[in-house]
């Protein structure tokens, strides 16, 4: 049953975040900008064609192939931790970041780019220029759950004798 709703979970931010690429693909230019949550967040389309922050974007097929890679062997660590009993928090980082990480692998191996769309509309040019999209927020908040919860996995509560 575990294994269900972690899988669900990862394939709902794909979803989610494929829909709303998706979307944003039909409706927005590329370079277009529209504030939403009264102006907290922009709405922006974006394509990037490489890794974070455009890495790699002359070698295409290598950050490609690299995605695939690592995704694939986040799958293979994802589905051996349903070999041991508890640690949600390690299954629930893996499974934002895998959710996040196939979005942005499919977006690579089928569109040759992957489609951002967020960012924050602050006055420091350099930081209002950076675009997200879901599956990033995702992947950033996976790694840090898979980080604490590898961080408790070892550890035993102490019992007080009295």
């Amino acid at each position: 049953m575990t294994v269900i709703i972690f899988a669900a979970l990862a394939a709902g931010i794909f979803a989610l975040d494929l829909f709303i690429k998706n979307h944003i693909e039909k409706h927005l230019q590329v370079g277009e900008e529209k504030p939403v949550c009264g102006g907290r967040l922009l709405i922006r389309r974006y394509h990037n064609r490489g890794a974070f922050l455009d890495a790699g974007k002359q070698r295409q097929k290598a950050v490609a192939i690299l995605s695939l890679f690592l995704t694939l062997v986040m799958t293979v660590v994802f589905l051996s931790t349903f070999s041991f009993r508890g640690n949600s928090t390690l299954r629930a980082g893996l499974a934002l970041l895998l959710g996040g990480a196939y979005s942005n692998t499919y977006d690579r191996l089928t569109r040759n780019y992957v489609v951002d769309y967020v960012s924050f509309p602050v006055k420091n040019q350099r930081i209002r220029r950076i675009v997200f999209n879901i599956s990033d927020f995702c992947i950033i908040i996976g790694a840090l759950l898979m980080t604490l919860g590898q961080n408790t996995k070892g550890k035993k509560k102490k019992i007080r004798r009295k």
